[in-house]
């Protein structure tokens, strides 16, 4: 039941957004107590705006939502405590990349805060990189899409993918939340996200991916059966049968006992359950 409510303000929340983007320049940071490293109080045009980013979630800087310090604690492996301590040097990180003017690109799609004033997903630019991709890039936010596919983004499967490698690149190097155990919350990537002459337009009109081989009979790229419950959204979507939209959803299903469990997803009845099941452990 309460997959099918998130689901369905997933799609209010979408179906409320404009299309028409505003690009709101010379933006600046407002000091806030509920200010953290994806979720905070803006100046823009002589307006106080609250803005969420969009495909990150970073964890909280207090425990006032034990769920979901809990599930943030248990992506990131670590115990609550330091949970909050990345969520706390994730605020950090977004306040000093907002302290000078900064860009925002947004259609006012309901992130749903729990402010007087409403709370928007945006992009947001700040040193000319994209900050959603600077916090994952340096272990201070996970990939997280739930309720915030970016209305006329044509390929946002394009970003996913962009931020799962920033992700597992942070993971292999250990920075941030990753290495927190290590001592390595404050080290910063060794190469940090860039930005093209058109940031905005990159999200937009990207170049076109490769498309997926989805010949009916063929494996993944990778020639193994899928771990259902640690496959990447990019490699659910090399099964045939699977979209973005049902790689997210089996994402949001986890963990699964067995891929057998495939046939509790929303959108997986018994015939492509038959077709999806061989390409899983």
């Amino acid at each position: 039941m309460k997959r099918l409510l998130i689901l369905f303000f997933s799609l209010v929340a979408v179906a409320q957004a404009s299309t028409h983007w505003v690009t709101l320049k010379d933006c600046r940071l407002l000091p806030n107590p509920a200010n953290d490293a994806d979720s905070f109080h803006v100046r823009a045009a002589g307006r106080e705006y609250i803005f969420r980013l969009y495909f990150v979630d970073a964890p909280e800087t207090d425990a006032s939502l034990p769920e979901r310090v809990a599930e943030q604690a248990k992506y990131f492996g670590v115990t609550l405590p330091q949970t909050l301590q990345i969520g706390l040097e994730g605020e950090c990180f977004t306040r000093q990349k907002l302290a000078q003017p900064f860009t925002v690109r947004t259609c006012k799609q309901d992130a749903r805060g729990r402010s007087r004033l409403p709370r928007y997903f945006a992009f947001v630019q700040a040193d000319t990189a994209d900050l959603a991709e600077q916090l994952v890039a340096n272990g201070l936010a996970r990939v997280y899409g739930a309720a915030s596919d970016a209305p006329g983004m044509n390929t946002p499967e394009v970003e996913w993918r962009k931020l799962e490698q920033l992700e597992r690149t942070a993971k292999d190097e250990k920075i941030g939340g990753w290495g927190i155990g290590a001592g390595r919350l404050n080290t910063r990537a060794v190469s940090q996200p860039g930005a093209s002459s058109d940031y905005f337009d990159a999200f937009f009109h990207p170049k076109p991916a490769q498309p997926a081989d989805r010949s009916a009979g063929k494996m993944p790229a990778s020639g193994a059966k899928l771990d259902v419950n640690n496959a990447s959204i990019g490699a659910l979507q090399e099964v045939p049968g699977i979209g973005l939209v049902l790689a997210k959803r089996i994402i949001d299903a986890r963990p699964f006992k067995s891929a057998d469990e495939l046939q509790r997803v929303k959108g997986i009845g018994a015939k492509r359950y038959a077709q999806l099941r061989p390409y899983f452990e």
